[in-house]
């Protein structure tokens, strides 16, 4: 037999205008929460800048990995042309460059998407199964027409009552606890 528990882990405000969650974003980002995100139907025009998010360096370092794929098709293909094969064919040197820019493109565009794929997994934190939102039922009105800002409880500055306070001073009416349900399982097997 299984029983259900559930713990709270934050609170969640729902707006109905995009404006009204830039601002408390604002707010949120003043009053010094760390653990926080907000949810929208769409992309909000000046919300990244509204929360503090630095400029994401996925664009440089997937483009970083693609010298590197370049590099490595370099490496490969002038040792095994020059060195490892070195064969004189048609009066041309050992090592010409241009038989092999088909091969030079793949690597840099392999090299540049794996680890832009690796990337957007590891830092968007996409490897995750559960997400407590889905529990607490904001995720359909999310992403239909509402706008929603979470305040995590493992945020050090988090107390229920303080986030509750602040949600409603930002002008949020709709303010709920953030719900997570656990399955505990008492069977052997």
């Amino acid at each position: 037999m299984s029983e259900l528990r559930h713990k709270q882990v934050g609170v969640a405000g729902l707006y109905d205008d995009p404006s009204a969650l830039v601002r408390a974003a604002v707010e949120v980002r003043r009053a010094g929460y760390t653990r926080w995100d907000c949810h929208t139907p769409y992309p909000v025009h000046g919300l990244d800048t509204a929360m503090g998010i630095p400029e994401s360096p996925v664009g440089g370092i997937g483009l970083l990995a693609g010298f590197a794929g370049l590099g490595t098709a370099i490496g490969l293909t002038g040792w095994l042309s020059a060195w490892h094969y070195p064969i004189h064919i048609g009066g041309k040197p050992l090592f010409s460059w241009q038989a092999f820019v088909p091969i030079y493109f793949e690597l840099f565009v392999l090299f540049a998407g794996l680890t832009v794929m690796g990337l957007v997994f590891a830092l968007g934190r996409l490897g995750r199964w559960h997400s407590p939102l889905h529990d607490s039922g904001i995720m359909p009105e999310v992403t239909c027409d509402r706008f929603a800002i979470v305040l995590e409880a493992s945020d050090p500055n988090y107390s229920e009552d303080a986030a509750r306070a602040l949600l409603a001073q930002t002008g949020c009416r709709d303010i709920r606890p953030l719900i997570e349900y656990e399955e505990e399982d008492d069977a052997f097997l």
